[in-house]
């Protein structure tokens, strides 16, 4: 077992996963563009099928334009505490594979499971860059493909904030309650030897 951050794993793993966690409360100071790259590189470093390599980041840094177009298109919930993080960034994937031989395109199955390893990735360095990430699914996904001009064959995956922890008090009212680590159930619950089981 390890124990960090308020939580236990139930087995002995490193301390980094316990101390990744998604808060909403960041202090809203500037991150420089060099610490946000890091993470996105160490994103891109994503194990993928056939080092395809399906994701797209979309990002930007507070207090530009740019930043305010992604967070516009975050829902209305998520922009509440969002705003006061230092980078925002979009993540899509690539549905189909486009062979450098001209041949059509074909689907491509494990395009979200790949961008989802690259998110993985990112919050992982944005810990031991000294930041947290808070991955969303509450985006208005059609919005972000037009406002952010996504070509056709790419599905907007999820959203993350990415900012230094501030105070919950920061936060309104009615989600400073939910600002703590949250645990996990039992390994058991989700990891089935042999057969799958439902309960």
């Amino acid at each position: 077992m390890t124990s960090s951050n308020h939580r236990q794993s139930d087995f002995n793993i490193n301390p980094v996963f316990l101390d990744r966690w998604s808060p909403r409360s960041f202090s809203g100071e500037p991150m420089p563009k060099e610490t946000l790259l890091t993470m996105l590189e160490a994103a891109h470093w994503a194990p993928s099928a056939s080092n395809y390599q399906p994701w797209r980041f979309v990002y930007a840094l507070r207090d530009t334009g740019d930043f305010d177009r992604i967070l516009s298109v975050l829902a209305e919930s998520n922009q509440v505490w969002a705003k006061t993080a230092s980078a925002l960034v979009i993540i899509f994937s690539d549905m189909l594979s486009r062979k450098d031989d001209g041949s059509e395109p074909k689907p491509f199955r494990s395009h979200s499971f790949d961008a989802g390893a690259s998110w993985a990735m990112l919050a992982m360095q944005a810990v031991y860059s000294g930041y947290y990430a808070h991955g969303m699914g509450g985006v208005d996904f059609d919005k972000a493909i037009e406002v952010l001009n996504v070509p056709q064959g790419y599905r907007a995956e999820a959203a993350v904030a990415i900012g230094k922890l501030a105070d919950k008090s920061l936060l309104p009212e009615h989600l400073q309650a939910r600002e703590i680590p949250s645990n996990r159930k039992p390994l058991s619950a989700v990891a089935f030897e042999g057969l799958f089981r439902s309960t």
